[in-house]
């Protein structure tokens, strides 16, 4: 048995449909959100990937698409987090998960570094506000035991060519754990059908446990 795990960064219009194909087949994820730029009633365009409009969410719309999946800090503005000072960084990293924390009266302890970037000084902060993982845009092939949880690398990215294989490599450390934004798959209706067949055979797989991110940390500490 093997645990699985994936996650998703920024908050996009293109979350919604991750989330139905989740549920479909009783997939678990942890959307990592940017509420401080999301606005309250419309979806703001957010830039362009590959020749694709990307928009985030409201604010209004984020409880009902995000309805039974985890949500964890990605900061409220995106902020390269080794640019700004240790304080405006706590300011970033903890006011969204007060946000998330509010919305869901709940805990929320996991978060993603923007753009992948961190320093000792952001780590730091993060431990001393009780968080329990930084997810990095790192990559390891074991994950357990983790050395240092606030810079945690995943397997792979959710198109990685050889999904399948690096899945198959993880089962044997015990968990499966991959990351990307939605908007990479932009309209195009093979990355969508790549990603839903994975997600389809996971779910299939007896050998595979769907689990939150959060709790691969829980267990650990």
């Amino acid at each position: 048995m093997y645990k699985v795990a994936q996650c998703w960064d920024d908050g996009v219009v293109n979350d919604c449909r991750v989330a139905e194909i989740c549920r479909k087949y009783n997939a678990k994820a942890t959307f990592n959100i940017n509420p401080g730029i999301n606005v309250r009633n419309s979806r703001l365009q957010r830039g362009c990937f590959d020749g694709f409009d990307v928009f985030r969410l409201s604010l209004a719309e984020m409880p009902s698409v995000y309805e039974g999946f985890q949500l964890a800090s990605h900061t409220m503005t995106h902020p390269h987090p080794t640019q700004i000072i240790p304080e405006k960084f706590r300011c970033e990293a903890v006011d969204a998960r007060h946000y998330i924390e509010d919305l869901r009266q709940t805990e929320a302890r996991g978060f993603a570094w923007p753009y992948g970037e961190y320093n000792e000084a952001c780590i730091d902060i993060l431990r001393e506000e009780g968080f329990l993982y930084g997810r990095t845009t790192q990559y390891a092939s074991q994950l357990f035991p983790c050395p240092e949880p606030l810079t945690t690398p995943t397997q792979c990215h959710f198109l990685h060519p050889d999904f399948n294989a690096i899945r198959e490599r993880a089962a044997q450390s015990g968990v499966f754990y991959f990351w990307g934004h939605s908007y990479e798959m932009k309209n195009d209706p093979q990355l969508w059908e790549y990603y839903e067949n994975n997600i389809r055979a996971l779910s299939a797989d007896p050998e595979a446990q769907w689990t939150d991110v959060i709790d691969l940390f829980k267990i650990e500490s």
